[in-house]
């Protein structure tokens, strides 16, 4: 996408703009890699060629939760330490992050992405992602398949003694 005319976007709204893509694209998907956001933000080629710093800016500039001494923005948020994902209002971020912006300015971006502003204020910000305790349903099931629960807990308390 040419931005020659815009000027040139930072690497942390390319970050966004990639991260925002891969959501939009895999929506039964929470977070990303750093490799995969990096790989996405190469593949759209926004800038027009790879600029050094996108790494750090996807582990470290970018995310709401780590400290920073160099950037306020609280475009991503660290699910662990590899993995990434669009920060929401409401996420817990570092106290130097305070006031910092979640999202691209409008006219910092190409109007060819304009619709990733409007889908995450519209589907992506208002939803809370899924339930990490809901998620949980179902887990350890195989423990006692082939029985109750109940069967189970009294084969285990036969072991007791």
């Amino acid at each position: 996408m040419d931005v020659t005319a815009r000027g040139r976007m930072t690497i942390a709204d390319e970050v966004w703009v990639a991260t925002a893509l891969l959501h939009r694209g895999n929506p039964e998907r929470s977070d990303f890699s750093v490799r995969e956001i990096k790989d996405r933000l190469l593949e759209e080629g926004i800038a027009g060629e790879a600029r050094a710093g996108v790494e750090t800016h996807i582990r470290q500039h970018c995310v709401a939760n780590v400290s920073s001494d160099t950037d306020r923005v609280r475009l991503l948020y660290a699910t662990s330490p590899g993995t990434r994902r669009l920060y929401r209002e409401g996420d817990p971020y570092h106290p130097r992050r305070v006031g910092g912006r979640i999202v691209p300015s409008r006219e910092n971006i190409p109007e060819g992405y304009w619709f990733l502003l409007d889908w995450y204020d519209s589907e992506y910000a208002g939803s809370p992602g899924p339930d990490p305790i809901l998620s949980l349903r179902g887990l350890g099931k195989e423990i006692w398949a082939g029985e109750y629960p109940d069967q189970y807990v009294r084969r285990l308390r036969e072991r007791w003694d």
